[in-house]
Order: structure tokens, then sequence, then C-alpha cells
């Protein structure tokens, strides 16, 4: 009888042990998603800068391609 206390202890024990760590990996996995959608938001403005720039480029010189793919390696 002994035996079987020991046995739901330990099982119940795991359990919560389980729970604590899936309630962390979910909270870590929020906040690494928050975090991802700021540095995207914060990036946002110089992509668009960029593609703009590059859009400039292309429309003064419509021969130009992607920097450095008109050299073959060295």
């Amino acid at each position: 009888m002994l035996l079987l206390i020991v046995w739901i202890v330990a099982v119940v024990l795991a359990l919560v042990v389980l729970g604590v760590i899936a309630y962390g990996l979910v909270g870590a996995a929020g906040r690494l998603r928050r975090e991802l959608e700021g540095a995207e938001r914060d990036a946002r403005p110089l992509l668009e800068q960029v593609a703009a720039a590059q859009a400039a480029a292309e429309a003064r010189d419509p021969s130009a391609r992607t920097a450095g793919s008109e050299h073959p390696p060295a």
C-alpha cells in the first residue's frame, strides 16, 4: 500500500514539473513572438527605404542588376 502511495506522489510530482516547464515554454514563445513583431516594426521603414533606393537606381539605369551579379566570383 505504501508503495502505491509513493508511485502516485511521484507521478503527481512529475506532472507538476512538466506543467511548470510547459508554462515557461509557452510564456517564452509569447515573449519571442512579441520581440520579433517589434523588431519587424522597427526594421520596416529601413527596408522600405532600401527598396525605394533600389527602385530609383533601377529607374536611372535599367541595365543595373543586383550588386555584384555582373562580376563572376574570384
